[in-house]
């Protein structure tokens, strides 16, 4: 379970049972349709976005990289935010998009990160 957040790693240990099914439905859904991996996390990061959930976005902001998306259409999901969310919620979404994508570039370079998660 590296680099999930802390508390996040405490709940599975606490609670597998639940862990196991939360993990199971998250599955479930995104195999429910046609939509492939890196399209169901574009689209989870725009609900998180829309419901302005930092630990959200920056899972679904690393998890939409890894999927391969690039990222100018990660940030673009932020932007599609403006219309529909508003401008502050956008400006946010395109902070924590941020957070991730200098972690990934650091990583790149192998810098370690200080932040905590």
């Amino acid at each position: 379970m590296k680099g999930l957040p802390g508390r996040y790693q405490q709940f599975r240990q606490q609670f597998p049972k639940i862990s196991q099914a939360y993990d199971d439905i998250g599955r479930l859904t995104a195999e429910a349709g046609p939509l492939d991996e890196k399209l169901v996390q574009l689209i989870k990061l725009g609900i998180a976005i829309a419901s302005a959930q930092e630990g959200a976005v920056h899972s679904h902001a690393r998890r939409a990289f890894e999927a391969g998306a690039t990222r100018e259409e990660i940030r673009q999901v932020a932007l599609l935010a403006l219309t529909t969310v508003g401008f502050p919620r956008m400006m946010a979404g395109l902070s924590w998009i941020d957070d991730v994508l200098k972690d990934v570039a650091r990583k790149r370079r192998g810098v370690r990160t200080t932040r905590a998660r």
